[in-house]
């Protein structure tokens, strides 16, 4: 491996009754991908952000090809060479790659944008990398995979840039769309870029990594090389204990356990015909690829999208869902795969979010009631262990994983006999993907029914009790989890309807 390039070292940083970085480390050499693993609160985000010059340190030092730095904000640590390409897609989707790769760079003919001059910039930029995309394309016309490209190719238009971090970059992307990943940051070490791979997967450590850097509330726990380390020790020093999941080898579903929710031929414009049963205490998993209809699915079953045709049964009555709020009622409550956009208001409190569906219980007949809110969100902030200061804390100051515990907590003190998880762990490190999967667990022994939509097929053999499979809209197959494999999950969820006729 090449010369060390970037070296972090004793970071401090502190904020209100927080002590967020306590003697942090990270060192970077010239062509390697170095993973920055950790539970969520771990401190990577911080660490990341006082080197992109988001925050200012509190102590220790920043050295850079040899000499101390300090970095005063975003622009500063571009210019010099360090990007980050961010979970979030940062794209304008209406505009074109150009126009997004360039944006506040753009070349000009005195007060007129040069347009002809940006494309061939961008072409020549996307060339060098081996990107088959058209600079004249509008971003929304892309797959997420080639928008993550684009994104990456925006860091790197800095032209010096040598330090590149890259937040869960395979999140949104598809196993094939993985694999262009990963071809792409190959070529990119190749050129001496040295990469920060933050990641809550762990089997993409072995696949892409040299070097591993691990946190723990907020401390630097060990740096190990890729080769000579299992992900079982590396899961073992994030989380300081030992992590094994048992796979579900049985339904813990009686066989004449209640109906609780029976959706028959439900219809859209991307949802073809599709029923099912879910059961008191059961975990019903879904499974099926991108675009598979399992999401649109749901937001029939709540009321967020209008259904064309098809009816809903909670305990064998039927009941006409026409809103969310429908749902609700119904004893229904829908966990978003996108917690910031659907499922948290960020400028509220931990309480104000854990009480959003229950405010009718907790207001006496004028004003809401201050106090049975801070009590209850309390209750929860201890029962699943969220990592908060105080419950008036603003939601978007939590980690990722404790933003999905507060989604979690808001539906529980709704108490719904029905809750549908859609991709419960994304984003979520494996310490508190275990406790989700306790809790879940826990709340199916209570009797409460459980729908899981999961692209990880470990996850869902590990949680359901059956497996429902989709493609293109429609129910392909139905396993019990004796008999699911993730060769048979992948052969119903790769059964177009063309093959099907056959």
């Amino acid at each position: 491996m090449g010369e060390v390039i970037l070296k972090m070292d004793g970071i401090q940083k502190y904020f209100p009754g927080v002590h967020a970085l306590d003697n942090a480390h990270l060192e970077v050499r010239a062509g390697e991908v170095m993973a920055l693993v950790g539970e969520n609160g771990a401190g990577k985000s911080t660490l990341m952000k006082i080197l992109t010059g988001i925050y200012q340190k509190d102590g220790g030092s920043i050295e850079y090809f040899g000499q101390e730095i300090e970095i005063h904000g975003p622009r500063d640590a571009q210019s010099k060479g360090i990007c980050i390409v961010h979970q979030e897609l940062n794209l304008m989707q209406d505009l074109t790659v150009a126009e997004n790769i360039f944006i506040g760079r753009e070349p000009s003919k005195g007060l007129i944008l040069n347009q002809g001059e940006q494309n061939r910039m961008t072409e020549e930029l996307l060339s060098s990398l081996h990107l088959n995309i058209n600079a004249k394309t509008q971003i929304k016309r892309l797959t997420v995979a080639k928008q993550q490209m684009v994104e990456i190719a925006k860091a790197l238009s800095y032209q010096n840039t040598k330090v590149l971090i890259m937040d869960e970059p395979s999140t949104a992307l598809t196993a094939s769309e993985i694999e262009d990943l990963f071809t792409f940051i190959r070529q990119l070490k190749a050129t001496g870029v040295g990469i920060v791979y933050i990641s809550h997967r762990m089997d993409e450590l072995k696949q892409i990594t040299d070097r591993i850097t691990v946190m723990r509330d907020g401390q630097y726990v060990d740096t190990v090389n890729t080769a000579d380390t299992t992900i079982d020790q590396v899961v073992q020093m994030m989380v300081g204990r030992v992590i094994y999941e048992e796979p579900k080898s049985h339904s813990n579903v009686p066989p004449d356990a209640e109906v609780v929710l029976e959706a028959e031929g439900l219809t859209s414009l991307d949802v073809k015909n599709v029923s099912f049963k879910l059961h008191k205490g059961e975990i019903l998993g879904f499974a099926g690829l991108m675009g598979a209809g399992r999401t649109e699915t749901m937001r029939l079953l709540c009321g967020a999208d209008r259904r064309d045709s098809g009816t809903i049964k909670v305990r064998g009555k039927e009941v006409n869902i026409r809103s969310p709020k429908d749902a609700v009622n119904a004893g229904i409550g829908y966990l978003s795969e996108d917690r910031k956009l659907f499922g948290l208001c960020l400028g509220l409190s931990v309480a104000d979010n854990t009480a959003l569906p229950s405010l009718d219980k907790l207001s006496g007949p004028l004003f809401v009631d201050d106090g049975k809110i801070h009590k209850a969100a309390t209750e929860y902030v201890d029962k699943i262990r969220i990592k908060t200061p105080t419950v008036k804390t603003l939601i978007r100051s939590l980690s990722g994983g404790n933003q999905q515990k507060v989604v979690i907590a808001k539906w529980l003190h709704r108490d719904c006999d029905v809750l549908i998880f859609d991709e419960p762990t994304k984003g979520i490190d494996v310490g508190a993907k275990s406790e989700i999967y306790k809790l879940m667990n826990q709340l199916a022994a209570e009797g409460k029914s459980i729908i899981m939509i999961s692209s990880e097929l470990p996850e869902l053999l590990r949680m359901s009790d059956r497996v429902v499979v989709m493609c293109e809209g429609r129910v392909t197959g139905e396993l019990d989890i004796s008999e699911a494999t993730q060769e048979r999950i992948m052969t119903f969820a790769t059964k177009r309807e063309l093959e099907e006729a056959v």
